[in-house]
């Protein structure tokens, strides 16, 4: 057991996840050796149609076998289809001992719980979110989950920590030979930002579509000669499950309040400039703050660059007025950002690589300058915690905020002081996710509490004179005061799941919630 640079206790070797590589600070470790490579195939030309009859023959035809390791994106979100279809598939032809890799499960992949129990799924890498995150909160799995942000995934396949046997990728278009998109069809989900690592990488592609085009469809996201092969289906999914949290601006006052103290925070800060770049995603929250700075901006005559990352209809209506003049989508939000994928050159679908990856030529994280997020918790060091509940529970994937947070010039946690009677201000928080040392600014409904190193930032927001400030003690002891005595989360030694950084290295564990006597 050793001590990490976020000071966590972290084991030296974790039973179903091998040795461990600790945490040693944000930008410590560096990239080695060449990116992996994916198996050479060829294709002659007497083939020039790649469907096949059922996602049974797909996975037959894969070479897939017990113990391999298979992946999705979540795209479709809440509303997929394809995961489930393909481990039914899986169970049916006797396939067991999975690793299965999805960019995120969510509610809709509860059945995959009857997969886990019967050994179909052995060993899952990725977002957990909901019941099959609480199933291994109380240690429903034999091997710990393990947790990589939107970044971390693409550098793990290309550095080789994870090698990909077949890849399925639901694709909402397609052409008989394997070109796909996201723009068009029943299901259109907008930008397949997060299935372009996986088709590069995988040994075997297979694209489960259910709008088939003539040859060659357009605009393409995944090219033809990264696909093996194409299953028809009559649906891939609900797109109205695409849609994730509210897209609509908070009405609660106090949030309201918190949106208006960021975007103060904001204005006073050095980057609120022509060229300004940011993202905020979707909520309540970000989404009220997109709207003050949307005013801001349009007060003080300022265009931005760029908006970054999961592309919802407020930013869409930025790019419409002219207020930025790019959007850099690695993941439609909203039905209203896939139809503007479809249709506006300067909305660009981006891969998780281009988006997020450490180890690649340069992200485009790198070029925020002011990143809005939430968390479960935050510390007094400023250590933010999204992957697990209060209760201890792992609830919620890393996404891009460990990614964002690192690359932004600005970094915001936004939020209110108290969900309920839960403190959201903490001593020290359950689960470390994204570290201090890359978070600048806390807002609640106290005011805006900025990080001691910031002192950039406390000069700015003095000199504006509109900023109410606060420190982080007095947010600690505050809660403290309106929530009292909270009991300690009752868990056992066992470690349930892994939380890596970024760059691959263990920033914490999460160990197995004590069931109730």
């Amino acid at each position: 057991m050793a001590v990490n640079a976020a000071g966590r206790d972290i084991p030296s070797s974790i039973p179903g996840y091998g040795e461990v590589r600790p945490y040693q600070g944000a930008f410590a470790r560096v990239p080695e050796g060449f990116r992996a490579g994916g198996r050479l195939k060829a294709v002659n030309g007497s083939c020039r149609d790649k469907r096949l009859k059922d996602i049974e023959a797909a996975i037959v035809a894969s070479g897939l076998k017990s113990g391999m390791t298979v992946s999705f994106h979540h795209h479709l979100r809440n509303g997929d289809y394809v995961v489930n279809r393909v481990m039914d598939a899986c169970a049916a032809l006797g396939i067991r001992d999975l690793t299965l890799f999805p960019t995120a499960l969510f509610g809709v992949h509860k059945k995959l719980i009857d997969h886990i129990k019967s050994g179909v799924i052995r060993r899952i890498m990725g977002s957990v979110n909901g019941p099959i995150g609480q199933l291994v909160s109380e240690g429903g799995m034999d091997a710990p989950v393990v947790l990589r942000s939107h970044g971390g995934r693409p550098r793990a396949v290309a550095a080789g920590d994870v090698h990909i046997d077949v890849a399925f990728v639901a694709a909402p278009c397609a052409d008989r030979y394997g070109n796909l998109s996201g723009a068009e069809g029943p299901g259109a989900c907008g930008s397949l930002g997060y299935a372009f690592t996986d088709a590069q990488y995988a040994d075997c592609v297979v694209a489960v579509t259910d709008h088939l085009r003539p040859y060659p469809i357009a605009p393409i996201s995944i090219p033809q000669y990264l696909v093996d092969y194409v299953v028809e289906v009559d649906s891939i999914g609900d797109p109205a499950g695409i849609v994730s949290g509210t897209t609509r601006v908070t009405r609660d006052p106090l949030r309201l309040l918190i949106s208006q103290y960021a975007s103060r925070l904001i204005e006073a800060s050095p980057y609120f400039v022509d060229g300004i770049s940011f993202q905020t995603g979707a909520g309540g929250i970000p989404l009220a703050v997109t709207a003050f700075m949307k005013e801001a901006m349009k007060k003080r005559g300022i265009k931005g660059s760029f908006g970054l990352g999961g592309i919802t209809g407020y930013f869409v209506d930025l790019l419409k007025e002219g207020l930025v003049e790019k959007l850099m989508d690695v993941q439609s939000f909203d039905l209203e950002a896939v139809k503007s994928i479809a249709t506006n050159p300067n909305h660009i679908e981006i891969s998780a690589d281009w988006y997020a990856n450490p180890w690649n030529g340069g992200a485009a994280v790198n070029m925020l300058d002011v990143v809005i997020l939430g968390a479960t918790e935050l510390d007094r060091n400023f250590h933010a915690n999204v992957n697990t509940e209060a209760d201890g529970a792992l609830l919620h994937g890393i996404g891009g905020h460990q990614d964002t947070a690192a690359g932004a010039k600005l970094t915001i946690i936004a939020q209110p002081l108290l969900r309920g009677r839960i403190p959201c201000v903490v001593d020290k928080v359950h689960s470390v996710t994204t570290p201090g040392e890359v978070v600048d600014a806390v807002v609640t409904e106290y005011g805006v509490t900025l990080n001691p190193r910031r002192t950039d930032l406390l000069e700015a927001c003095q000199a504006a004179g509109n900023v109410p400030l606060v420190s982080v003690d007095e947010l600690v002891d505050r809660a403290h005061r309106m929530a009292g005595p909270m009991d300690p989360v009752a868990q056992e030694e066992r470690i349930v799941g892994v939380i890596e950084w970024r760059d691959g290295t263990v920033i914490d564990v999460v160990r197995q919630l004590k069931q109730k006597a």
